[in-house]
């Protein structure tokens, strides 16, 4: 055994909002998820942990903290598909929150009037239950794979907190982001996207042995573990930076219908060329908002292409005039 360490009271990085600042509570998870508890040991710190090596126990970990923190009793994933790391995501919705509050004098709008698109919602759902627990929002889920839908149709109708909330759909062509989804006089308010970051199954599989090997803490050559990731939701052709140019160029269509489009962006040197996209088609604001989890930097890129009339009309009209 290591000698005990000493742990930050909270982890900075995270949002200010974000209910995984702390350590996480093992025993409370526990009695709040029993089904975890097989998979919590100390660590050679003498720390309370699970493997997060084992798929299964970082899965099982989702589950207990959805259940915890977002009142979601059941949920479950395909073997197979991607399980995100909450603290992340909840991030990615705190931080969207504020670019709304940011044109709302401060205040950030709550309530089943504020849409949120997420584009690729995956087979885990994790976005738009975490968003509906937090601010209420209602959810357009979009994705390409027909098992992810489902799978996200039935995380839906396990909980009842949800009914009515999260709205899915099935993009029938692959190459379109926004075509097919967005439907004639529909308004979002934000749109958000966890793009698939590779240009290659051989990319992806090179980027999960790299996870793999940070966590072991050596080099693993193969991975016979499976963290999770359908092809759809890891890599596409071009890879991140191709995918949100072409995001960036379907957004300009529907620039009337989304008051702030987003994504995250796993590497900085993607930001030039995105820049460059957004002055061409002349969006009125750009955000980008840095983001870190422990030693993973990653960052949001916000813009909208509302003139200041336009986004005041909008703020006046679905954020402040509406009655619930």
């Amino acid at each position: 055994m290591l000698p005990k360490r000493e742990h930050p009271k909270e982890k900075s990085g995270l949002h200010p909002r974000n209910k995984h600042r702390e350590r996480y509570d093992f025993k409370l998870l526990i009695e709040t998820c029993p089904e975890l508890s097989p998979f919590v040991a100390l660590n050679a710190y003498h720390d309370e942990s699970i493997d997060f090596f084992n798929p299964v126990a970082v899965k099982m970990l989702n589950k207990a903290l959805l259940k915890q923190y977002y009142d979601i009793e059941n949920w479950d994933i395909p073997q197979h598909y991607l399980c995100p790391p909450i603290p992340g995501r909840a991030d990615y919705i705190h931080y969207m929150a504020d670019v709304l509050s940011s044109c709302n004098n401060g205040k950030i709008p709550e309530g089943q009037q504020i849409k949120c698109l997420d584009i690729g919602v995956g087979a885990n759902c994790v976005y738009p239950l975490i968003g509906n627990k937090e601010y209420a929002w209602s959810f357009i889920g979009s994705d390409i794979d027909a098992v992810a839908i489902e799978s996200a149709k039935k995380i839906i109708a396990l909980n009842s907190v949800l009914q009515g909330k999260i709205t899915l759909r099935l993009q029938p062509n692959s190459k379109n982001i926004f075509q097919g989804i967005i439907q004639k006089d529909e308004y979002i308010d934000v749109s958000i996207c966890n793009p698939p970051f590779h240009a290659s199954a051989a990319e992806a599989q090179s980027g999960s042995l790299r996870k793999l090997s940070n966590l072991k803490g050596k080099r693993i050559s193969n991975s016979q573990l499976n963290f999770g990731g359908q092809h759809t939701e890891l890599w596409s052709e071009g890879g991140e930076e191709r995918f949100l140019n072409d995001m960036i160029f379907q957004s300009k269509q529907f620039a009337s219908q989304c008051f702030w489009f987003s994504s995250l962006v796993s590497k900085s040197s993607h930001l030039n060329s995105l820049y460059y996209a957004l002055e061409k088609l002349k969006a009125t604001a750009i955000k980008t908002i840095p983001m870190g989890h422990g030693n993973k930097i990653s960052r949001i890129i916000a813009w909208t292409f509302l003139t200041k009339d336009e986004q005041k009309k909008w703020v006046e009209g679905r954020f402040i005039n509406y009655k619930l």
